[in-house]
This record gives structure tokens, sequence and C-alpha cells, in this order.
């Protein structure tokens, strides 16, 4: 019986957030077809000498979709190698589509988001109670649309913590969309190529981000994180607790409030 095509998370660019199943299955490929433009060739030395490596950077949906069907139906372990996490901005649902027409298997692998390991990096956390239990991933509209009601001014009017992808090359229009409710001194993080050797990080305000960025000359693989979140310090934030660990919350609470 053939063995599904396999969609691994890879992470953001550090090989070693990668998750253990990821990893694994990456040992035991014989093909593998990532994007070399996105995913670091530090991550193929997982696997066995004699892989199949593709990538995909240069190549169609199509082709990229030709080079799957022919491991699976040549019976090989194929991994299909994402950056992040493959359901966020990663083309997935089209190759599902394809595959599924083509009757072939595929089992998919989450990964870590350059959300969450740029919050990390800069000890950041995108939830605080009182400030923001709520957090949106969104991006400006380009080639790919977006519907009206998720327009980035729309999604603002909800003042929480917001990280945006892919828009970092029209900061200035960020800015603008945002300063229709956010105000001008929100705290804003750009984090560029997170978990890669050259990775680097900006703070400052929607008043001053913009300039940042431009004298920083970052215009690609660059995500913007915005709220208050990232303006409070631990000192200050201090009063503001969640409830889970308190110890007047019962640990039967605590425990499903935990698992849910």
């Amino acid at each position: 019986m053939n063995q599904p095509v396999a969609f691994v998370g890879a992470g953001p660019g550090d090989p070693e957030l990668i998750t253990v199943k990821g990893r694994r299955l990456l040992e035991e490929a014989d093909r593998v077809v990532y994007a070399g433009s996105l995913v670091p060739e530090a991550l193929l030395q997982y696997c066995g000498k004699e892989v199949l490596a593709f990538d995909s950077a240069p190549l169609t949906l199509e082709k990229t979709h030709a080079l799957l069907k022919e491991g699976y139906e040549a019976g090989q372990k194929v991994v299909r190698l994402h950056t992040g996490d493959p359901g966020l901005y990663g083309a997935l649902h089209e190759q599902m589509a394809l595959l599924d027409r083509d009757n072939i298997a595929y089992v998919v692998i989450p990964g870590v988001s350059a959300a969450f390991a740029a919050a990390a990096a800069m000890n950041s956390v995108l939830t605080i109670p009182e400030i923001s239990q709520t957090v949106i991933l969104t991006r400006l509209e380009g080639r790919t649309p977006v519907p009206e009601r998720e327009k980035l001014a729309a999604l603002a009017s909800h003042r929480t913590t917001m990280l945006i992808y892919l828009s970092v090359q029209r900061i200035e229009e960020v800015v603008a969309e945002l300063c229709t409710h956010y105000p001008a001194d929100t705290p804003v993080m750009v984090a560029y190529r997170v978990g890669w050797p050259d990775q680097k990080f900006l703070r400052a305000t929607l008043e001053t981000i913009a300039a940042l960025v431009r004298s920083e000359q970052i215009g690609r693989q660059a995500l913007i994180l915005v709220g208050d979140v990232f303006g409070a310090k631990s000192t200050e934030a201090g009063g503001k607790r969640s409830k889970l660990y308190d110890k007047s919350f019962s640990h039967q609470f605590r425990d499903a409030e935990k698992s849910g």
C-alpha cells in the first residue's frame, strides 16, 4: 500500500524548530519537494543520502503536483516541506484539491509559524488578561484577494493583537489602514527572517515604524506585529494575571480550561 504524501511544516527558518514527527518523516523520506526560497537547505541534512530532493520555488502548482504524484505512484515516501505551518498562507488547499482529484492520500504535520517564533524571540506574549485576549492573523490584499469584510481597516476596529503577514513592502499602507482605529502610539514590532542567521527585529510605534522599516531596507520576508501587548512590561502587567493558576481557582476547572 502506498504511503500518503506528508505535508510537513518546517518552521520559520531555524532547523531545530521542526517537530519531532516532521524530522522523522524527513529521515524516512525517499522524495522531498521543498520551496528553496523559503525553506533552509539545512533541513535536508535530516534526510537520508539517497533522498531525491526537488526545489519547487521555480515550479508552477501543476509541476509541483506532478512531482508528488510521481513519487506516490512509485511507492516512495514523499514529503512536501513547507515553511512555517502548512495551513497558513501555504497554498495548501490548492495542493490538496489536486491530490483529492487523483485519489492520492495525504497527511498534514503542523509546524511553528513565524508569528509564534517572532513573539518568542522577542520575549513577548500575544495575549495578556485585560489587555488583549484575541489574536488576528491577516494580510493586505495583493495578487491574492481578501474578502471585503476582512480588509485591514475593518479588522483594526477590534484594536486587538494583530499579526500581519506578506505586507511589509507596503508598510505605509498598513499604517494608514491601522491608524483608522489604533492610536499612533500603539506598539509595533517587525520581525525579519525569523529563525534565520540574519534575523532582525524592530520595535517602534505606528507613528514611527514605516520610517524605521525603510531605513533598515526591509522589503520582504517580514512579519508585522501590532498591539498593546507589545508595549506592556512584565512589571506593569503583573496585576493582570490569568486565573489559570490562581490559588482560588479549582484544579478541576483549571485542567478543563487548559484542555479546551
